[in-house]
């Protein structure tokens, strides 16, 4: 089973809770603990996830699908 596939079953709300948990906790860390080359480290990659989570979530199946009915909407 693909990682991808993991993701196409979850809900739209796991999948926002899965690119904004990771940073939100990071920031909540550079708050707690300053600003410190883990905490450095930590906001790069959480960002980079948000990120790709944003990026990518136009090309997921039911993004995909969701497009297309919108479209037959205006036929």
């Amino acid at each position: 089973m693909p990682v991808a596939g993991i993701f196409e079953d979850l809900s739209p709300y796991a999948r926002v809770a899965t690119a904004i948990l990771p940073f939100a906790a990071a920031i909540l860390l550079r708050i707690v603990f300053g600003k410190n080359w883990m905490t450095r480290v930590l906001l790069s990659i959480c960002t980079t996830w948000f990120a790709i989570n944003v990026l990518m979530a136009p090309f997921s199946q039911g993004m995909r699908r969701d497009i297309f009915d919108v479209r037959s909407w205006f036929r």
